[in-house]
């Protein structure tokens, strides 16, 4: 038995006639709009995040855009500061809650029940609960726009007291809002943690499932951590501005300090949520197109728990310039490059799965190597950010904007995307168009160098960020960076096209679509039936 990998299963049950099976014992599922408000399935709920995050993913990309216009030359252009303060927000706002937190929580609807034999989530209504809190949350969020006063306009960290004392009419309903997707988070967490830990098909250990489903496992022990973290902070900005309390507000004998320690407790290991299940895709995606076992699979598990620990020592790294004592900023700084350890080992794993691969590089394997290449340059400004004296200077400058950018552009999203690639025959029973995704990838890597690159040198120049004018000898800079930010905006119309396009027709996939991939999803036809492993398969370890 193999100590460290985990072992190909062949199944005890014929999937394929599994699966017929239940095609005939179903009813047929309630038609039109009822199908979607009403389904418990967990592929057609995770159909619902993933259209849901795309719409939102271009929501947020709009107000970018919008920034990204206005920064085009300096001078005020095109709209006033006030709004370029809400677009700000709001597009920060946006894509970490609404496009990237709903993407990997669709992926993990559509995926971890395939990948550990079980027939759906472990609490079906509750799901469904949970995705359709988010439509109502982030509506009722874009409606502020449209209110007295404008919408959220403090920056998508929210600090008090700009949210609070200085903020705008709309931000009790940015609370609400918030509220209910913290609510929609948790209830997501605990289905995803009941159906790993209790529907595993018979003979899967704990140490045998994909990566994928490891890294969402320890993402959701972080979810229910870490959202009542959040829900208490806005509770207490909602008690400051209505009820006449004073928890960061100074004068009544607050402190606006306290808001960012307890943000940030919340923000920091919300960093890992939207990263850790990207690793466990790229853990799927290397090895399948490098037609080898992933290296150190055990190594991998220790990892991402390790990050996930260390993620709770780490806050106040964003909070350097705010006068902590000496030692709390050397714990601070430690804690910090220390948890680049475990995060260098998933590199180092990734890389040596990939040394005499027999690799090839369909569109899914692009973007993944795409994911460690750009997702190192941002752990290394994240490590030049964690010293302490250097981070008086890049603090709330363009150096943070592309050191955070480059960790959750071409990290979580191409993460994503590579992750809608690889399982597009699984989802439609169809290849994904090779050559339009090829051009995808290719347009979206220069976009997103062209758009973030340059903003390392803007903020080492002193660039602050969050300010709609700028000084000349930043002219240039920005100019690039805006070129960049609509090259890649408008080519994720591709992604859309080849999405459509796929779901519409194309290539026949057969039920093991890629020819290095041994998970067991490969074993269900494409596309998969609404439902699978009625009768779970049983896992068989082979001997290697």
């Amino acid at each position: 038995m193999a100590p460290k990998l985990p072992p190909q299963y062949p199944l005890q049950h014929s999937t394929v006639a599994a699966a017929d099976g239940e095609k005939q014992s179903h009813s047929a599922p309630p038609s039109g709009i009822l199908r979607w408000l009403l389904t418990t399935n967990h592929k057609e709920i995770g159909s619902l995040y993933l259209i849901f995050s795309l719409t939102m993913f271009f929501i947020g990309g709009i107000f970018a855009l919008v920034v990204r216009a206005e920064l085009f030359q300096p001078g005020l252009q095109l709209i006033q500061p006030e709004f370029f303060n809400q677009m700000t927000t709001m597009h920060g706002l946006i894509m970490v809650f609404a496009a990237v937190m709903p993407a990997f929580t669709g992926l993990a609807n559509w995926m971890i029940p395939l990948q550990i034999g079980a027939p759906d989530m472990a609490l079906p209504r509750l799901n469904n609960f949970s995705f359709w809190l988010l439509p109502v949350a982030f509506t009722l969020l874009l409606s502020t726009l449209l209110m007295p006063g404008g919408g959220p306009n403090f920056g998508w960290t929210f600090y008090a007291p700009l949210s609070t004392t200085y903020a705008p009419a709309s931000t009790t309903f940015f609370i609400l809002a918030l509220h209910m997707a913290g609510i929609s988070s948790i209830l997501g967490a605990i289905n995803i943690i009941a159906t790993i830990l209790n529907m595993r098909a018979p003979g899967m250990r704990l140490m045998d499932m994909p990566l994928f489903v490891w890294t969402w496992l320890i993402t959701a022990f972080l979810l229910i951590a870490v959202m009542p973290v959040l829900a208490a902070v806005i509770t207490m900005m909602l008690m400051d501005i209505n009820f006449g309390t004073s928890f960061f507000d100074a004068a009544g004998g607050g402190d606006p300090v306290l808001f960012q320690h307890l943000f940030w407790t919340f923000g920091h290991p919300e960093v890992y949520i939207m990263i850790l299940p990207a690793f466990g895709i790229v853990s799927a995606i290397i090895p399948t197109f490098a037609r080898k076992p992933l290296f150190g699979y055990a190594s991998m598990v220790y990892a991402t728990a390790a990050i996930a620990l260390l993620s709770f020592l780490v806050w106040a790294h964003h909070m350097f310039v705010v006068g902590m004592p000496l030692v709390a900023e050397l714990f601070f700084m430690y804690s910090t490059m220390l948890i680049a350890v475990p995060t260098g080992v998933k590199i180092f794993n990734w890389v040596t799965t990939l040394f005499r691969g027999s690799i090839s590089f369909e569109s899914p394997m692009l973007f993944a190597l795409a994911f460690v290449v750009l997702f190192t340059i941002g752990g290394f400004s994240g490590l030049m950010l964690a010293i302490a004296p250097a981070d008086f200077q890049y603090h709330d400058t363009y150096f943070v904007v592309a050191h955070f950018h480059y960790v959750l552009v071409p990290g979580a999203i191409f993460a994503i995307m590579a992750a809608v690639y690889y399982w597009l025959p699984k989802w439609t029973g169809h290849y994904p168009n090779e050559r339009l995704a090829q051009w995808h990838f290719w347009f979206s890597i220069i976009g997103v160098n062209l758009t973030f690159f340059p903003m390392h040198f803007a903020g080492l120049a002193g660039m602050p960020r969050r300010i709609p004018d700028y000084a000349l000898q930043f002219a240039d800079f920005n100019l690039l960076s805006s070129v960049g930010a609509f090259f890649f905006g408008t080519s994720q119309l591709l992604f859309v096209a080849g999405i459509v396009m796929c779901v519409r027709g194309g290539k026949k996939a057969p039920a093991k679509a890629w020819e290095g991939a041994t998970d067991l999803e490969w074993t269900v036809p494409c596309p998969a039936p609404l439902h699978t492993f009625e009768t779970p398969p049983v896992m068989h370890r082979t001997s290697h």
